[in-house]
């Protein structure tokens, strides 16, 4: 029994008897707003317990020699898709010119709406003859920029490539009979006028690059970067563009792209458009363990005038430069812990009921204080 009468003694929560409540309006009115507050802040710490969280961590990225994975989407609504060429080149060397792979064209009208292509037009150009002779057989001239006796070019491109290793100007494509039947000069006058939506992926090295939209066909003369604009000398290019999506590598929650959705429109000054991207290797990781490689990137842009023309010195186009930090961050789902949920309730409930019980010993010992005035006849 002296057990027990020393364990009462250590009861921190002594009982009053009901014969000494005295309960109040204010009391009442204190109990009913607490136990709303008390409710609604347990509902908000109930919905942030499941709820995951994102924890992120940053380290040296380590890895060598991955490829990486370029998503864009980029509307040109005053530049024809005959008109205009994606190349992609990085510092180790690696070129690609004139990008078709996993990369499509969408015509659009002068509306920006997409245009039916699907019915071949009829140009009525002079066609090429093979007789009884096979592809393999075949052999039509270059028009004097043979390399060799014997040289032959059967395609446009053959004879654009020769006259390129002569040093020779690309200027009257309506006379070259290859080029007539192709339709090179007049599939970009039919497409006068009309925009160009281009998007697809591209695959790069995953080492510091760029990769740009511009006129006219590019290839590489004498360790230089040329883009051949001479078929359209007479011509303005109108680089304006809208980025519908630009990204490096999969999407994954929370993933922010700064170029989705800007648009530059081109006004008097023609020139080229600069985008300077840092690019952050991320690495996300759902609550399940599935990891996903991504990239996020900063960009930084510059709009460069200059002379446009076969003579000019600044290439019209849209170009993209992309450099890689040496840093890399992995971000982590997470379950919210149940301890730091009931410490959070405790400290929700604890907290209420000691403020509520001071506001109400305050509203208590007031109206007790002005009660004695007014009978006093001292309360004015």
């Amino acid at each position: 029994m002296s057990f027990v009468s020393q364990l009462k003694k250590l009861d921190a929560h002594p009982k009053i008897n009901e014969d000494f409540f005295t309960r109040t309006l204010s009391g009442g009115l204190i109990t009913l707003v607490s136990s709303v507050v008390m409710f609604s802040l347990f509902i908000s710490e109930f919905r942030i317990f499941l709820t995951k969280s994102t924890h992120n961590e940053l380290f040296v990225d380590t890895s060598r020699g991955e490829q990486l994975q370029i998503n864009i989407d980029v509307t040109f609504p005053e530049l024809a898709c005959a008109v205009i060429s994606l190349d992609a080149m990085d510092i180790s060397g690696e070129q690609h010119l004139d990008v078709v792979s996993n990369v499509f064209k969408r015509r659009l009208d002068a509306n920006g709406d997409p245009k039916d292509v699907g019915v071949k037009a009829k140009h009525g150009h002079e066609e090429i003859e093979l007789h009884n002779e096979t592809q393999e057989d075949l052999c039509l001239s270059c028009y004097g920029a043979e390399e060799n006796p014997g040289d032959c070019c059967n395609t446009c491109d053959q004879v654009r490539d020769a006259y390129r290793r002569k040093g020779w100007a690309f200027t009257n494509a309506d006379g070259i009979s290859q080029c007539k039947a192709e339709g090179y000069m007049q599939q970009i006058r039919d497409q006068d006028g009309e925009g160009c939506n281009v998007y697809g992926i591209l695959e790069v090295n995953k080492v510091a690059g760029n990769f740009h939209f511009a006129p006219g066909k590019s290839f590489q003369q004498a360790h230089m970067h040329v883009h051949d604009l001479m078929p359209f000398q007479d011509k303005k290019f109108n680089v304006s563009h809208v980025v519908n999506k630009l990204s490096f590598g999969a999407d994954f929650p929370g993933v922010s792209n700064p170029l989705d959705g800007i648009a530059r429109r081109q006004k008097d000054e023609a020139g080229m458009y600069q985008y300077f991207i840092k690019v952050v290797p991320t690495m996300y990781s759902d609550i399940r363990g599935r990891k996903i490689a991504s990239n996020q990137f900063s960009v930084t842009e510059h709009f460069k005038k200059g002379d446009i023309g076969a003579g000019g010195h600044t290439l019209p186009g849209v170009f993209f430069f992309y450099d890689f930090s040496p840093l890399k961050i992995l971000y982590t789902e997470r379950h919210n812990s149940f301890l730091q949920f009931v410490t959070s309730i405790c400290a929700i409930i604890g907290g209420i009921f000691t403020v509520s019980g001071i506001i109400d010993s305050l509203f208590y010992h007031g109206q007790k204080v002005i009660k004695k005035k007014i009978e006093l006849g001292k309360f004015s």
